[in-house]
């Protein structure tokens, strides 16, 4: 064989029919399947191997990435509360710097000569991975077949892979396009492609994560979520590693139908598309450290965070995890955080969470300070001098357009153009 191609694979749709395909025309190439465990579930890794090589794979790499998926990328995403156009939590996003990553690796120890996806030349994954790949492996030759065969949709493909006995494990009923990772699933495709349907969240088998709010107990949850310096460390007062804090908290999301989110979001290439996400315990983390920061943060880093913000999930939607603005931006972020240690208290009902009760060493909030009733550490007069100085620039402002006006002619308009002084 002349060359080797390490392929981005999953076992669905797209990638299952690419190694046939990639075979058939890169000729006496070797194609080498890797396979990055997000936490997308037994039930995707389940037969992967044997269906790799069966399917003409000369080996495959299952790696277990979970942990650093969760430490260094959706970690630092929750401390910087970086969500999309405000409501999407990045799930594909940052899942996919942290696959190239470890491909790139992986790349450079079997000497590949390209690396292969299974993204459209729709979508935004592309981007993605093909902006890592080359952070990491700059000169690499990077093939999406989307790009290149004459397969035009899911349909073809489909069809694709039952004239070449492909095993699927779906069918042109249930053809919803997935992604399915530790912190999020997301669904697009079939009745969701018009925004005009509701989604189905009601039908059997289609949320997988979380039931809908209307089928959730009727009885509150409550739990507690500890942090140290920004990051999730303690469930119900049980201290827990990254990956089993997600889980859990997925679980206890889901139970009460917590983060079913229904978004018509802005795709990188130009344009919209409508996407049902699943992400109970991703949600649930968004709010806790919300709540810890209105206790610890000062109100100006708060605000002037909440700009970065929207720049972060900018930057991660994009692709760019991978960029020195990026790095930059977390790295004001860890400073913000040095402090965000503490305790929040939840209440999950029917899909709503509530605070039931905050606590931290670092608390900004002085209930003495701010209190109805009489206190000794405040004198409300110094309110007045403070409003003076204050609203100096409006008050200047406002005595000038009285000056001028005084000082204003007074004018009257008769027919066209003519003006006549009063």
């Amino acid at each position: 064989m002349n060359y080797k191609i390490l392929l981005a694979y999953s076992g669905g749709l797209d990638t299952s029919i690419m190694i046939h395909w990639l075979k058939e025309n890169y000729k006496d190439c070797e194609i080498i399947a890797f396979c990055a465990d997000v936490g997308q579930g037994i039930s995707e890794l389940d037969g992967l191997k044997e269906k790799a090589i069966n399917t003409g794979a000369s080996k495959i790499y299952i790696e277990d990435i979970r942990e650093e998926f969760v430490t260094n990328y959706i970690f630092p995403t929750v401390k910087a509360s970086a969500k999309y156009e405000g409501e999407y939590l990045l799930g594909t996003s940052f899942a996919r710097p942290v696959i190239a990553k470890k491909m790139a690796e992986i790349a450079q120890k079997e000497g590949v000569s390209a690396i292969a996806h299974g993204c459209t030349g729709k979508g935004n994954d592309q981007v993605r991975f093909e902006i890592a790949i080359k952070h990491f492996l700059p000169n690499i030759k990077i093939i999406a077949p989307w790009r290149e065969w004459e397969i035009k949709g899911r349909e073809d493909a489909i069809a694709y892979a039952q004239k070449h006995n492909i095993p699927l494990k779906i069918n042109l009923e249930t053809n919803y396009s997935k992604d399915k990772n530790l912190w999020h699933l997301s669904h697009e495709g079939l009745d969701l492609e018009n925004p005009a349907n509701e989604a189905p969240t009601n039908k059997k088998d289609f949320l997988e994560i979380s039931v809908s709010p209307e089928n959730a107990p009727d009885k509150p949850t409550y739990i507690n979520i500890g942090f140290e310096k920004g990051i999730p460390v303690n469930l119900n007062n049980k201290k827990v590693g990254p990956v089993e804090l997600v889980e859990e908290l997925n679980k206890i999301g889901g139970a009460n139908g917590i983060g079913i989110l229904d978004i018509v979001e802005n795709r990188l290439i130009g344009m919209k598309s409508r996407g049902v996400y699943e992400t109970p315990g991703g949600t649930i983390l968004y709010k806790a450290h919300q709540i810890l920061e209105s206790l610890c943060l000062d109100r100006d880093t708060k605000h002037y965070k909440e700009i970065l913000a929207l720049k972060f999930a900018e930057l991660v939607y994009n692709g760019l995890w991978f960029s020195p603005l990026r790095e930059a931006i977390s790295a004001f972020v860890d400073k913000t955080q040095e402090r965000m240690n503490g305790n929040v208290k939840l209440k999950l009902y029917k899909g709503n969470i509530t605070s039931a009760g905050i606590s931290s060493p670092y608390s900004l909030y002085d209930a003495e300070m701010v209190t109805f009733e009489e206190d000794n550490v405040y004198n409300q007069k110094d309110a007045e001098g403070f409003i003076n100085l204050f609203g100096l620039p409006t008050k200047v402002r406002a005595m000038l357009d009285e000056k001028n006006k005084e000082a204003k002619p007074e004018w009257t308009a008769y027919g066209k153009g003519d003006l006549k002084r009063d």
